[in-house]
């Protein structure tokens, strides 16, 4: 399979011309290994035995190897960090070392790295990566404050999101034919359960009360639910519900694991905005994962009451909600290419919600709401309208990112970009 070229690629390019030392951390079969090897002249694949085996016990044998050097699956000997990080403290020249890592280490390395190992997360490709259409909109462009023109067109419908949202962003998995995927993702949850917590040394004694537990949240998806809701909902039924220290260890390992990649709440800058509220919205790595624990393919997604039209969202926000997920996965991915940060906004009542704050550095943002719809009316731009009228000149840019055919900027400045024509 020919190697699809990541936002990260770019980043990664950067970093290397001048640091010694880059970390790649995400969840598994997310194309890490392939990102870092083309940058390799040495591959250490640690989950080798026998490779492990050699690093324990030749402890000079990465001063000889030639570089870049990929240590691969890092975690699985912790104490080869701390060997790289003696080397980046003894002049180790840029681009000399990649690690790649699907799991935080049980056991923590003697030092964390800091200021010394730089970590980039590589998620589940974008919409912009899986190439369905030339984006024409990039947010970089957004968050430079200059109000770029908005334009293009897009042939990606409500169905073809609907399909993307199910067949993954994990490059090999999204190659697979429908069937062989849905079988492919439920073996990669069922490894998840039965061989993945036990490696990172969490003993899972009741396994179906682990996967209710994973299964309410994606259920969560887009939600800012408690984690008692989710528990509740887990354990509807059950008498001898889990003690909540044991679904705070099952949230932890998910996390360890790359997971669960939740959005956190923006805390604002202004007095004005101090009744924002605090809980972050619930997402999986790969909105795919989550349609597989709830069984829905993209057919359950959507409803074709006349087949001379296009289909419609079924009753109910599971779409919506899952939709939302894949363009937090694609502006995540992009926002982290331009040094940026992602958030959402809901005040404590819930009278204001935006969907995704993107932020620079230097305080200043773009606003981002999420519609499953071809257009944005004006109550899709109401929360976005108050936001302005909150930040004035800090809010940069807003758009409502939409299944549409076109990308447009509404008379009111609002951007209505389709969720495929946005890009890095």
């Amino acid at each position: 399979m020919a190697y699809a070229r990541r936002v990260l690629d770019a980043q990664l390019d950067r970093l290397l011309t001048g640091l010694p030392a880059v970390v790649i951390n995400g969840p598994k079969a997310v194309g890490k290994t392939a990102t870092a090897t083309r940058r390799a002249a040495t591959v250490l694949a640690l989950d080798d035995p026998t490779e492990r085996a050699l690093i324990e016990a030749d402890r000079d044998r990465l001063s000889r190897l030639p570089t870049p050097i990929l240590i691969d699956e890092w975690q699985l000997y912790p104490a080869v960090w701390d060997r790289v990080r003696r080397a980046v403290d003894a002049g180790a020249t840029p681009g000399s070392y990649l690690l790649t890592g699907s799991a935080t280490p049980t056991t923590a390395p003697t030092h964390t790295g800091a200021g010394r190992i730089v970590r980039l997360r590589l998620r589940p490709m974008s919409l912009a990566e899986r190439g369905l259409v030339e984006p024409t909109v990039s947010l970089a462009g957004l968050l430079a404050g200059t109000r770029p023109p908005i334009g293009g067109e897009s042939p990606v419908g409500l169905a073809d999101y609907a399909e993307e949202i199910v067949a993954s962003g994990f490059p090999g998995l999204r190659a697979l034919p429908a069937h062989t995927r849905s079988a492919s993702l439920n073996g990669y949850l069922d490894a998840i359960v039965e061989r993945d917590f036990a490696e990172l040394g969490h003993v899972v004694r009741r396994p179906r009360t682990l996967r209710a537990w994973f299964k309410a949240y994606a259920a969560a998806t887009s939600t800012t639910a408690s984690y008692n809701a989710i528990l509740d909902a887990s354990t509807a039924g059950q008498p001898d519900k889990p003690a909540k220290t044991t679904t705070i260890a099952y949230r932890e390992t998910f996390e360890r694991m790359w997971l669960l990649d939740p959005v956190p709440a923006w805390t604002g800058s202004r007095s004005h905005l101090a009744s924002l509220g605090q809980a972050p919205k619930h997402h999986l790595a790969d909105p795919a994962l989550a349609a597989r624990l709830l069984g829905v393919g993209a057919g359950a997604l959507l409803h074709t009451p006349n087949p001379d039209r296009p289909p419609i969202p079924r009753d109910g926000t599971l779409l919506g909600a899952l939709f939302e997920s894949l363009v937090t996965l694609c502006v995540r991915t992009y926002a982290e290419a331009a040094d940026a940060h992602v958030s959402h906004l809901r005040t404590h009542r819930g009278d204001h919600e935006v969907d995704l704050i993107v932020t620079r550095d230097d305080g200043r943002m773009v606003a981002l709401e999420v519609k499953l719809a071809p257009i944005a009316d004006d109550e899709d731009v109401r929360h976005l309208h108050w936001l302005r009228e909150q930040l004035g000149n800090d809010l940069l840019d807003a758009a409502v990112i939409t299944t549409g055919p076109a990308a447009y900027r509404r008379p009111d400045g609002i951007a209505v970009i389709p969720a495929a024509l946005l890009g890095p």
